[in-house]
């Protein structure tokens, strides 16, 4: 586990700060997310232009059309001119449709969070902590004082 934590680390995919709070690093995750978007667009494009080259009836006559219902697929626009009608075609287009939307949902809401800066926690439980820490190290300084303070007031009594 501290193996792969260490090579998650230097693939500069997140640091763990301090506090034990992960960054994440969104740059390289956004362009990791938009490769693998394109890479699966490509893939499931080429598959269903072979499941769908020669047969009867089916609107994908070459393979820009297979790619141009995969993009249509992930985006969930579809506007219904390509469609495919083999097995193997629809399946590829289903999938498009799960991994495309989770995969363009994903880098959306980062950059919905980072645009608009909605609640960052990780921002806000590193700044508690830190309020927390030099709570703590006031109170002990505190606790000192006092603590000299009762021994002054005890050797007084006596």
């Amino acid at each position: 586990m501290i193996i792969l934590q260490n090579a998650m680390e230097k693939s500069n995919l997140y640091k763990v700060d301090e506090f034990g709070v992960k960054n994440y690093n969104y740059g390289i995750l956004g362009v990791l997310s938009i490769a693998l978007f394109a890479f699966i667009n490509i893939g499931l494009g080429y598959v269903t232009y072979l499941a769908e080259l020669g047969a009867e009836n089916s609107p994908v006559q070459n393979y820009a059309d297979a790619f141009w219902l995969m993009l249509m697929s992930s985006t969930t626009i579809g506007f219904g001119d390509v469609y495919p009608v083999t097995l193997l075609g629809r399946i590829a287009v289903f999938l498009m449709f799960i991994l495309g939307v989770g995969i363009l949902g994903g880098v959306g809401a980062v950059f919905a969070n980072k645009v608009f800066g909605f609640a960052d926690t990780n921002i806000k439980n590193r700044e508690l902590r830190k309020q927390n820490e030099e709570i703590l190290q006031q109170n002990e300084v505190i606790k000192e004082q006092l603590t000299r303070l009762e021994n002054k007031l005890n050797s007084l009594d006596k």
